[in-house]
């Protein structure tokens, strides 16, 4: 087996029935003793049983993926001799039902813009050939079956 991650999630009933449903979906997830508030997401479960200024899991699954696809887009940029000053992926997650039915991130859209400068800048070519490259050594991306939409826009100073 290879690397290992955890992640450790802590939820308590407080005073609520439970048995009723109305119980509370907040709870936190730690992170290399980082911790972040977490809910349902409100579409799922309305507040005030769930937090809308908590991660939610399908939000978690949207952000681990444009986080993994840009640390390769920057590793590879920067093996390519492009120096990146800033790079902004408000991604996009899009919920659906697969064959049966259930509901799952069907889509899930990158929207990167990537500031370069310096003496060199990549092509147009260049830069797709990158976020390519980016998305197929993505981990994340190869343990998703949502399809991966790439939007991205580029500019040199």
């Amino acid at each position: 087996m290879g690397h290992l991650y955890t992640a450790t999630i802590r939820w308590e009933r407080g005073e609520a029935v439970f048995t009723d449903g109305r119980y509370p979906r907040a709870h936190r997830l730690v992170f290399d003793g980082l911790e972040v508030p977490g809910s349902s997401a409100p579409a799922s479960v309305r507040v005030p049983l769930s937090r809308e200024d908590a991660l939610d899991p399908e939000e978690a699954i949207v952000g681990a993926l444009s986080s993994c696809h840009m640390l390769f887009f920057l590793d590879f940029a920067r093996r390519g001799g492009f120096r990146v000053d800033s790079y902004t992926d408000p991604a996009v997650g899009e919920m659906g039902p697969n064959a049966a039915g259930k509901l799952f991130l069907a889509r899930i859209t990158l929207n990167p813009a990537v500031v370069f400068s310096g003496e060199t800048v990549p092509s147009a070519e260049d830069y797709a050939a990158l976020h390519h490259h980016a998305h197929e050594e993505c981990y994340v991306a190869h343990t998703l079956r949502s399809d991966v939409i790439l939007n991205p826009t580029f500019s040199a100073i």
